[in-house]
C-alpha cells in the first residue's frame, strides 16, 4: 500500500488525450489557456506530446515555454515506431520527462514478446544518451501475461526507465484487477516510480485510480472532465477530491477544480453532466430540506473545498 496514502502524483493529459476526445480540436490559443488554468490549479506536471503527432505537439511546448508557464511537461513516443529516434532527439530539447510506449499485448506489433523487450531496451538505450528523465509505458497491461509485464518493467528499469507507466488501455479493469497488479509490480521494488492511466469505459476510472494508489501506485494519469477517447479518462477533479477526502496530498489546489471543470468545458464544446461528481450542478442540490440539518450524512464532501455551495429544491 502507498505508505500512509502520501503524495501521489497527477498527470494532467487534457492536452494530450484530450484532444483524442470525438469533435474536440483545440486551437493553439485554447491549449494555452487551459495550461495556464492547469498551472493555477498547480498541477505539476502535463502529458502535452502525443505519439502520433510529435512534431506537431512539440512546437506547442515551445509556445509554453514562450508563455514562461511554469508546468512540467512530458509527452509519449512509440519506442517500435519508424521514427522513434529522431523524435527522441527532437524531444530531449524540449520535454521534461519522456515515457516510450510498448504495447504489450500479443495481438499488436511487434508480437514476439522477446522483440517487444528488445526493441524497447533499445529505444531506452538510444533515449538515455540525452539525459533527460525517462519512463516505459504499457497499454493493454490489464490484457497481457502479468509475468510479462513484470519482466518488460525489469527490462525497461536496467535501461534506465525511471518510471513504469501501467495502462488500462480499453477501460475493462475493475479495481480488484488493477490493485493485484499494481501491488505485484510495487512489490518487486522496480527501483521506479509506479504511475497508472485509466480509461473510463465502464465507469470504473476514478475507483480504479483510487485502487492503484492504494495499492502503490504514486502517480495517476487524469484528464479535466474526464476528456478523452471514447468514454475518456480518470476526471482530475474527482480523482484530486476523492484521495484528497483519503488524506492524500496531490498538491491539486481543490478550489480551482471548478473554475477549470468550466473552461474546459467551454472550450472543448463536449458539457459536463450536470450529474456529474464534483463539479456537476445538482451534486449538491437537495430536493429534501431536512437534508441541511445534517448535511454531512447526505453530502461526500464539504462544499467550501471547491468554493461551492449546496442548493435546496423546495418546489
Amino acid at each position: 500500500m502507498n505508505d500512509s496514502m502520501g503524495r501521489v502524483t497527477l498527470r494532467d493529459a487534457t492536452l494530450r488525450e484530450g484532444l483524442d476526445t470525438p469533435k474536440v480540436a483545440f486551437s493553439l490559443e485554447q491549449r494555452i489557456r487551459i495550461a495556464r488554468h492547469l498551472a493555477r490549479a498547480r498541477v505539476s506536471e502535463v502529458e502535452v506530446v502525443a505519439p502520433s503527432r510529435v512534431s506537431q505537439d512539440l512546437g506547442f511546448v515551445r509556445s509554453l515555454r514562450a508563455e514562461g508557464i511554469d508546468l512540467k511537461t512530458s509527452g509519449l513516443i512509440y519506442a517500435h515506431g519508424p521514427d522513434c529516434a529522431r523524435e527522441v532527439e527532437e524531444a530531449s530539447a524540449l520535454l521534461d520527462h519522456l515515457d516510450l510506449l510498448m504495447p504489450v499485448s500479443p495481438e499488436r506489433a511487434p508480437e514476439d514478446p522477446e522483440t517487444k523487450i528488445r526493441v524497447l531496451e533499445d529505444a531506452l538505450s538510444h533515449a538515455s544518451r540525452f539525459h533527460f528523465d525517462l519512463g516505459a509505458g504499457f497499454p493493454h497491461s490489464l490484457q497481457c501475461d502479468p509475468a510479462f509485464l513484470l519482466g518488460i518493467s525489469e527490462a525497461a528499469v536496467r535501461r534506465g526507465a525511471r518510471r513504469i507507466v501501467v495502462y488500462d488501455t480499453n477501460g475493462s479493469g475493475d479495481p480488484f484487477a488493477v490493485a493485484a497488479l499494481i501491488r505485484r509490480l510495487c512489490e518487486k521494488k522496480l527501483g521506479a516510480s509506479v504511475f497508472f492511466h485509466a480509461h473510463n469505459d465502464l465507469g470504473l476510472a476514478t475507483a480504479n485510480s483510487l485502487a492503484a494508489v492504494l495499492a502503490g501506485a504514486v502517480g495517476l494519469d487524469v484528464t479535466v472532465n474526464g476528456l478523452g477517447d471514447r468514454a475518456g479518462n480518470a476526471s482530475l477533479e474527482q480523482v484530486a477530491l476523492a484521495l484528497h477526502l483519503k488524506g492524500c496530498d496531490t498538491g491539486i489546489d481543490l478550489k480551482e477544480l471548478r473554475s477549470l471543470s468550466s473552461l474546459v468545458e467551454k472550450e472543448s464544446g463536449v458539457a459536463v453532466s450536470k450529474l456529474a461528481p464534483v463539479v456537476g450542478e445538482y451534486v449538491l442540490w437537495h430536493r429534501s430540506p431536512s437534508h441541511l440539518r445534517k448535511p454531512g450524512l447526505f453530502e461526500a464532501f464539504d462544499p467550501q473545498l471547491i468554493l461551492s455551495s449546496r442548493k435546496v429544491d423546495d418546489s
